[in-house]
């Protein structure tokens, strides 16, 4: 099974602090890479994957901000279509826009929707309805208008999360800093309890900050740490008394609280969106319904049990969960989109069909071979148009370079390998009486069809 998985292009993959959608993607490919899935990566050229990585934009675009993201974007998306064919499966996380490019390709297309940024996005998943496939992150962020495979929720790496047992002083807001998030509501929660506030994220929205957030740091009570990274993440998350979730929109998921939990620390949030999905109510944290009930609940975090918020994400959260629904996503589309023309060497495109001659265009992917075999009622004619072929005929070996070609002729044994480390293409001239399928006898094969 061969995937392209499209990542978002704004921060790296992974990302080094924020870039949720980015984390989600890294954590899937290579939870699929462990499992024996051929996966490329398509994201920034300086992203880290154990699978392939394909990657045309230098550094994600929030962090160079010389970077035009719309033409990056472009560049970014394109490659992968262009190239389309060359998979079984395309799995897009970037939102709506590379569902405009599925006629590029007949690969079937997953798009996991990871949230609704404006209502005005929704058009260009009802035009797709029906031919692309949608994930849902919560049941809660599906939209009645589009149908979906399935819901997956998002799963996090517990060995990156340790378990605290113990809670500490601190109440903690960890999210993107903007009025969505509530931080101005966690500073007056932190005030109204007496207790100390750590805020750590990305400043979203700059104004908010300088309004809502800045006139209250005193780096005693309030304090600002900014966007944390894997390390500093653990031990904010671990070392809190709680985490304060006051959103002020109908969140998707929300990554922060599954990792907080998964380090022991209870959560509370207002329930809106997915929040009553990812929090038992009274057993990991508490769902209210206003920051002034949130305030009022910050005294009984002490009932809350911390390893049993630890059990409630290992049950339900683990990156293992997620990879393995993902992949009986992806063999429920592949059961449904069952292509002939796909070999597990590569893929071919029948260029023409005549009662006296066929023409194939053939990619091999790098390191694979087709059987080797002979045909009886008919003779073929390879032509390499890229990459470099090793050709066996009759036992002997040949290298063909690009603008070479060969005979093969009838009841000649043969076989084409690609040795090198890109795709090979040759286009295959088929002369004879018959030129199905059936007209193959297997000498040797790699994949047990002899």
């Amino acid at each position: 099974m061969r995937i392209a998985m499209l990542s978002p292009i704004a921060w790296r993959t992974p990302p080094a602090h924020y870039g949720p959608w980015e984390n989600v993607v890294s954590l899937l490919t290579e939870g699929l890479v462990r499992c024996g899935l051929d996966v490329t990566l398509f994201a920034t050229q300086d992203s880290e994957t154990g699978g392939r990585l394909k990657g045309v934009c230098p550094r994600g675009y929030e962090e160079d901000k010389e970077l035009l993201p719309k033409v990056w974007e472009c560049l970014h998306i394109s490659e992968l279509f262009e190239r389309g064919d060359e998979f079984d499966l395309i799995h897009n996380h970037f939102d709506f826009l590379p569902l405009t490019y599925m006629n590029m390709t007949g690969t079937p297309v997953l798009t996991t929707i990871h949230g609704f940024s404006s209502p005005k996005i929704l058009p260009v998943y009802k035009k797709y309805n029906g031919r692309a496939y949608y994930v849902a992150i919560s049941e809660a962020d599906k939209n009645p208008e589009i149908g979906y495979i399935a819901t997956i929720h998002h799963g996090i790496d517990l060995e990156r999360f340790t378990f605290q047992p113990k809670p500490g002083d601190y109440l903690l807001f960890f999210g993107r800093i903007h009025h969505e998030k509530g931080t101005r509501e966690c500073i007056n929660i932190a005030k109204r309890n007496g207790m100390r506030l750590v805020i750590a994220g990305i400043i979203q929205d700059e104004a908010y900050f300088e309004c809502h957030v800045k006139p209250h740091l005193d780096d005693e009570k309030v304090l600002y740490v900014g966007s944390a990274g894997p390390e500093k993440r653990d031990e904010l998350l671990g070392g809190a008394y709680a985490m304060l979730h006051p959103i002020n929109f109908d969140e998707p998921f929300g990554l922060s609280v599954v990792e907080a939990m998964a380090c022991g620390t209870p959560v509370i949030a207002v329930n809106r969106g997915s929040m009553a999905e990812v929090i038992a109510h009274g057993k990991t944290g508490y769902l209210v319904s206003d920051a002034l009930e949130m305030a009022e609940m910050v005294s009984r975090v002490k009932e809350i049990d911390r390893a049993e918020c630890r059990r409630w994400v290992e049950e339900r959260f683990t990156v293992d969960r997620m990879v393995a629904d993902y992949i009986r996503v992806y063999k429920r589309i592949l059961e449904q989109n069952k292509r002939e023309d796909h070999r597990p060497w590569g893929f071919y495109e029948v260029l023409s069909d005549q009662t006296d001659h066929k023409v194939k265009r053939i990619t091999v992917y790098p390191g694979k071979r087709l059987s080797y075999q002979r045909h009886q009622q008919r003779s073929e004619h390879w032509h390499v148009v890229a990459g470099n072929a090793l050709v066996t005929l009759d036992g002997q070996e040949v290298i063909l370079s690009e603008g070479e070609s060969i005979d093969i002729p009838r009841g000649g044994a043969h076989r084409i390998a690609n040795r090198g480390d890109r795709n090979m293409v040759f286009v295959e001239v088929q002369r004879g009486t018959y030129f199905g399928e059936d007209d193959i006898q297997r000498l040797e094969d790699d994949y047990g069809r002899s």
